[in-house]
């Protein structure tokens, strides 16, 4: 936790810096959203198929070489910037790099949770955890890097992000774990590819959460990348107000992570999803018509609680009832869903911003979250009948029916 918490504050300082920077170079939200697409598509596009291996070697030695490799990315970047051959297409293509590298990160780091824990009653807990550290990450990283880059230049976010990730190499040679034979599948590669989607998709509860995350994270997540144009055009800020603004919203994360962590039981998930999804959609559309920055604060901190709740609510859902041979391609799944189309929206949100303009993109977005929040309410019923007999034979679920889940 140490080590992950000292490389996301790194990570977040590198990506407010980048999104600066674009920004300043070019004066685009197509850029931005251009950006954040090249961050987050391979995860849509690569995790479900890296995770088929994943699922198959040692997880601490597959996050040992992407950590690295993410080293190397962040050492570059530094240099260009530093050098002052930085060019826009250059951050693009660094967002492109890290997002390959993130693709396998993500489901190792995932699967690799149940390993240390060393028990499936301690998971939802430790999830909740490990969330609380990664959005933790998200509250203070944007408000050092808004700081490092008015007091230092946009150069040291991507100079301190590099040295961060010696925290977390040298966290995972510490880690003692005790050693696990990975599984080697017999099967043909095609039918492990599709295990865990048949998985997920072929059972009511988990594909209305997924679904739901899914469109979450298409309508809603859009409005990081197009940030900056709210804090420039809007709020007439600079970067520190960037960073108070990405900070509000992961203050709101992190609120809904102690929430989870507190929490002595996956019971109840399932009907909280569409209360954050409404909630994350309704603070949405009231951003986009806020001109006041203290009023857009506590609205960019709904936006985070909501988004963070539906998505670490619907992991510890995913990762409590799945079996541990498939624990690393559900994962893979389950990022696809939530940062896998994101950078469709961010993408999507770029291109109809230069027509409709920012504002109105992102309370479209909101109200899109809002119907779906209301969808999926409306699917509760059969999810709770659906869901019962998983938890009772997992011995999550004692109670009669009545009493809820």
């Amino acid at each position: 936790m140490f080590g992950q918490g000292v490389s996301q504050i790194g990570t977040w300082l590198q990506l407010i810096a980048t999104s600066w920077l674009i920004y300043k170079l070019s004066n685009s939200a197509f850029l931005l959203g251009l950006a954040t697409f090249a961050l987050q598509i391979p995860f849509l596009v690569l995790s479900p198929v890296a995770a088929v291996w994943i699922d198959q070697l040692s997880k601490r030695k597959v996050l040992f070489f992407t950590q690295s490799i993410a080293l190397c990315q962040a050492t570059t970047m530094f240099a260009l910037v530093a050098s002052g051959h930085i060019e826009a297409w250059h951050l693009v293509a660094g967002n492109l790099v890290l997002g390959l590298v993130n693709s396998f990160d993500g489901p190792s780091r995932q699967s690799f949770l149940i390993e240390m824990v060393e028990g499936k009653e301690d998971l939802p807990n430790a999830i909740a955890m490990q969330s609380t550290i990664m959005n933790g990450a998200r509250f203070i990283g944007p408000m050092i890097g808004g700081a490092v880059i008015a007091a230092l230049g946009e150069t040291w976010g991507f100079g301190l992000n590099a040295v961060s990730y010696l925290a977390v190499l040298g966290a995972l040679v510490a880690i003692r774990v005790k050693p696990r034979v990975p599984e080697r599948a017999n099967e043909a590669w095609l039918t492990q590819f599709t295990a865990g989607f048949r998985w997920t998709l072929g059972f009511l509860p988990t594909r209305c959460a997924l679904m739901l995350l899914a469109l979450t994270s298409f309508a809603t997540q859009p409005y990081q990348s197009l940030m900056p144009y709210f804090v420039k055009a809007v709020y007439l800020g600079d970067s520190n107000t960037l960073g108070i603004l990405l900070s509000a919203a992961g203050f709101g994360a992190v609120s809904g992570m102690v929430y989870l962590a507190g929490r002595p039981t996956v019971r109840g998930l399932f009907s909280l999803l569409p209360v954050a999804v409404g909630v994350a959609g309704a603070a949405l559309v009231a951003f986009s018509f806020c001109t006041r920055l203290w009023l857009a604060i506590p609205l960019v901190y709904l936006i985070g609680a909501g988004i963070m709740l539906t998505a670490a609510s619907t992991n510890t859902i995913l990762q409590s009832i799945v079996e541990d041979r498939l624990r690393a391609r559900v994962a893979a799944i389950y990022i696809m869903s939530f940062l896998g189309l994101s950078p469709l929206g961010a993408l999507a949100a770029g291109w109809l911003s230069q027509y409709v303009g920012p504002p109105a993109t992102l309370g479209l977005g909101g109200g899109l979250a809002i119907v779906g929040a209301i969808l999926y309410a409306r699917q509760l019923p059969a999810i709770r009948t659906a869901i019962r007999p998983v938890y009772e034979k997992l011995g999550i679920l004692e109670l009669p029916l009545a009493q809820g889940k």
